[in-house]
This record gives structure tokens, C-alpha cells and sequence, in this order.
């Protein structure tokens, strides 16, 4: 028995990187889960169902309000409900220009907080009413380590994620007495393939000496703290951030 057999989970932002340990989380607890991505998720999709699982690769811009309600519908059709969403889907530290604050463009400045904010406020937009008619639900947001930290030169992405936490907060104060959860994991620098590449090796050092737990973040570290909040386990508790870091943020 999985801690998540019989539900449904969307992942957004799931086809690469930590998306793909979150899907393959959610999958091996028993959830039906449905990754949606500007790319194609199709071969994790595949890999999952091949080991057993229930999963749909979907390309789906989260920006785009008529994407995400084409997409979820395809979803209700697939798996006949939704019981849990995460809200994965962000423009990476590592896919902007990172400079001081007076140097960002207004562009650069709106695509992190369109993808990051909007973006999770578009998919939990769509999913409440689903979640309200059945009286329960899941919606855990990402946020980030840098929120607390005030990182410089990435002061686009901080904000954005920032952002996240604040309004995790009052999702979960609307949400609450329609029996939906929602809470927030704040990531540290975790080492996927983005981050392990050479040249960022004074990055990475710096990042595992900055955590009271002096090793490399492995995207595994996550799995847990999504799982516990996914499941019934964490049934009385909302509106809540947990770093998962290694104590970075308390450092």
C-alpha cells in the first residue's frame, strides 16, 4: 500500500530536473500523476508506467489560463479527479542573467515573476473548485532558500519566490475551510545535472558551507518532505514553508 494509492497528483514543471524525482515520488506512493511542461515529459511518463505507474506527459504552459483548463480537463478525463497539485514550475536561477538589480530589464524582471507567480497562481486557480467540491485537497507550492536569504544578483528570482511563500499563506487561509491544504517547500542548491556542471564549483562549495549539514543537496533530499505533505499524514497542517536544505536557511 502506497501512501498516495488513489489519488490523483499534476506536476507542473516535472519533465526535468527535480521535477523528475517529485514525479517519480509521487508515482512509486501510488498516485496517478499527470506532468505538464513546456517540453515533453512523454519518456518519463513512459518509464513510469513501465515500472508500473500510473502517468500522462503533457505539454502545458502554465502562463497561459486556456492551457492550463484544456490540460486539466484532459486530466479529469485520464484518471476522473485531482487530489493533489504541485506547483513545481519556475524559471530556474540558472536560466536567467543574474546581475545586480539596476541592471535587470523590465522584461527580465516580468518573465521570473510570470512563470513563478503567475504561473502557480493559474494551476491552483484551476484546480480549487475541484478540490472545494469534494471537500479535500493538496496544493504545495516551491519556493526557494533564496527567499529567506535575500541572494544578490538574482534579486527577479528571490522576489518570485518570495512571492510564493506569501501566497501559500493565503491560499491556505481562503482555502482551509473547504478542506484543502496548502503549504510550501523551500529548497536550497540542489545538484542536478544544471548545477553539477564544471564551473560552478566555488558555487557548489559555497553552497554546503553555508548548511549545518556539510554535504551536497541531492534531489532525493526532497522526496520526503513532498510525499508527507501529498499524503494524509500531513492532514493538519497548512499554510506552512519547510526548508529542505541541510539548515542553510537557519545558518
Amino acid at each position: 500500500m502506497g501512501k498516495l494509492d488513489g489519488k490523483v497528483a499534476i506536476l507542473t514543471g516535472g519533465a526535468e530536473g527535480i521535477g523528475v524525482t517529485y514525479a517519480n515520488a509521487l508515482a512509486a506512493e501510488g498516485a496517478a500523476v499527470a506532468i505538464w511542461d513546456v517540453v515533453s515529459s512523454e519518456q518519463l511518463a513512459a518509464d513510469i508506467r513501465a515500472k508500473g505507474g500510473k502517468c500522462m506527459g503533457m505539454v502545458c504552459d502554465v502562463t497561459d489560463s486556456r492551457a492550463v483548463s484544456q490540460s486539466l480537463s484532459a486530466v479529469l478525463a485520464e484518471f476522473g479527479g485531482l487530489h493533489i497539485l504541485v506547483n513545481n514550475a519556475a524559471v530556474f536561477a540558472r536560466m536567467l542573467d543574474l546581475k545586480p538589480f539596476e541592471e535587470l530589464s523590465s522584461a527580465e524582471f516580468d518573465k521570473a515573476l510570470a512563470v513563478n507567480v503567475r504561473g502557480t497562481f493559474e494551476c491552483a486557480k484551476a484546480a480549487s473548485p475541484i478540490m472545494r467540491k469534494q471537500g479535500y485537497g493538496k496544493i504545495i507550492n516551491i519556493a526557494s532558500g533564496t527567499a529567506f536569504k535575500g541572494t544578490a544578483g538574482m534579486m527577479h528570482y528571490v522576489a518570485s519566490k518570495g512571492a510564493v511563500i506569501s501566497m501559500t499563506r493565503a491560499m491556505a487561509n481562503e482555502l482551509g475551510a473547504d478542506g484543502i491544504r496548502v503549504n510550501c517547500i523551500a529548497p536550497g542548491l540542489v545538484l542536478t545535472d544544471a548545477i553539477a556542471r564544471p564551473g560552478l564549483e566555488a558555487f557548489r562549495e559555497g553552497a554546503i558551507a553555508s548548511r549545518f549539514l556539510k554535504q551536497p543537496h541531492q534531489p532525493g533530499d526532497l522526496a520526503g518532505a513532498l510525499v508527507f505533505l501529498a499524503s494524509p499524514e500531513s492532514d493538519f497542517i497548512t499554510g506552512q514553508t519547510i526548508p529542505v536544505d541541510g539548515g542553510s536557511v537557519m545558518h
